[in-house]
């Protein structure tokens, strides 16, 4: 029988099944009249070494070319598309994920879809070689856009031995070695129940859980290998990756190494996000565009992920006002001294209330708790405001001291 596991929260009436392949099934109920299902496989870059490098995302692509009753992309697209759906997916450092949105009358169609591409892709010769070409346009697109590739620049320049210094979609030499057989071997190897999560969001009906027990019956669990731990060293001094571009603004994204989010300071350097870069009102928005007029684009970003986290100051500016930008962004990592009880106040309701719009959208919700149990479980999606309402102004000083020091990485696409 499987574990079976209710939790009632404030906000979320989550029910959360461990079928008897090991499939995680995560159900939110809410009124709305769409529904979205979403498989999270916990495989993605983080997986891969430079050999391998993009396979996860090669896998993403394979997963919509067809199987034995949807012999291609159009014939499975279009059967959600002629019913006002939506079916994307997605690949990240640590997972894989899969998504249908459709008006909760079509549920059983979507749940026939999903269930069909996850357990029986065919990997023909053909579709690889088509899907390559696309995979190598779109590194390509990637590599042609600063506002993409400051990115991957930054990554290689952060991480010296974590494989997120590796870019998600893959590198031109290892996507051309990918084949048939190496496809396989990574897809028997970790697209199974027992490594995959299941959330469906929405107005569904009461024998849903019957359907997907029955969609699933026949998808076999296997061992999974543990993850190696990577100790990533310490960053103690600055550390720049310059790339010269035609461009007529350079574009920059300096940062640092920070915990992952299990831990409790990345609660604190979200708060500390919110502060420095919610918006239009953020700090350093503030100070960098609307003081200054160094910048069009500037912001704030912080990735906690299961085994390793950043935050990032990123801008585009003229390359002669660099120096003047980052020095504007540790005066303002040094101001955070002077925080007042307002301002505090002010980034968590910020946080607060994203967090409560997001969980209107099935699409979203479906998202977020398949992030969450694939760190660890999908019930810290409640906590989260718990957590963010705990933050003080003596957590902020702790964590912004201890992270956002003057040894920090600099990726620069410079104009030439």
């Amino acid at each position: 029988m499987e574990k079976y596991i209710k939790t009632i929260f404030k906000y979320f009436d989550m029910k959360k099944f461990r079928l008897k392949n090991g499939l995680t099934l995560i159900l939110e109920k809410i009124p709305t009249p769409t529904v979205t299902l979403q498989i999270t496989v916990k495989v993605g870059s983080n997986n891969e070494n430079t050999k391998i490098n993009g396979i996860s995302h090669f896998m993403e692509h394979m997963l919509f070319e067809g199987t034995k009753s949807r012999p291609d992309s159009r014939a499975i697209s279009n059967e959600i598309e002629s019913l006002g759906g939506e079916l994307n997916a997605y690949t990240s450092n640590d997972r894989t994920c899969f998504y249908i949105r459709v008006p909760r009358e079509h549920l059983g169609k979507a749940l026939g879809i999903i269930s069909d591409i996850i357990q029986n892709p065919l990997f023909k010769e053909a579709a690889i070689e088509k899907e390559r070409k696309v995979i190598l346009k779109e590194i390509n697109l990637h590599k042609d856009d600063p506002r993409f590739h400051q990115w991957v620049l930054f990554a290689g320049v952060l991480f010296k031995k974590h494989p997120a210094r590796l870019p998600t979609y893959g590198t031109v030499k290892a996507v051309k070695a990918v084949d048939r057989k190496s496809l396989l071997r990574y897809y028997q190897r970790h697209y199974v129940p027992n490594n995959m999560v299941l959330s469906v969001v929405g107005n569904f009906g009461k024998d849903v859980r019957g359907r997907i027990e029955e969609s699933f019956k026949d998808f076999k669990p296997v061992g999974l290998s543990k993850a190696k731990k990577v100790i990533e060293p310490k960053q103690i001094k600055v550390e720049i990756g310059r790339e010269k571009r035609k461009t007529l603004s350079s574009y920059v994204v300096m940062g640092y190494k920070t915990p992952c989010r299990t831990e409790r300071d990345s609660y604190v350097l979200d708060v500390i996000r919110a502060i420095l870069g919610r918006g239009q009102s953020g700090k350093i928005f503030d100070e960098i565009r609307n003081k200054h007029a160094l910048a069009y684009e500037v912001g704030v970003h912080h990735d906690p992920s299961s085994d390793y986290g950043f935050f990032a100051v990123y801008l585009n500016t003229d390359k002669y006002k660099i120096k003047k930008a980052i020095k504007i962004i540790l005066s303002e990592f040094e101001n955070l001294r002077k925080l007042t009880s307002k301002e505090l106040a002010e980034a968590k309701g910020f946080l607060i209330g994203q967090h409560k719009l997001e969980s209107e959208s099935t699409r979203d919700l479906a998202d977020e708790l398949g992030y969450w149990e694939s760190i660890k479980d999908a019930g810290l999606l409640d906590s989260y405001i718990k957590e963010i309402k705990k933050v003080s102004k003596k957590d902020i000083l702790r964590v912004a001291k201890r992270y956002l020091t003057k040894n920090y990485a600099l990726a620069v696409v410079e104009q030439s």
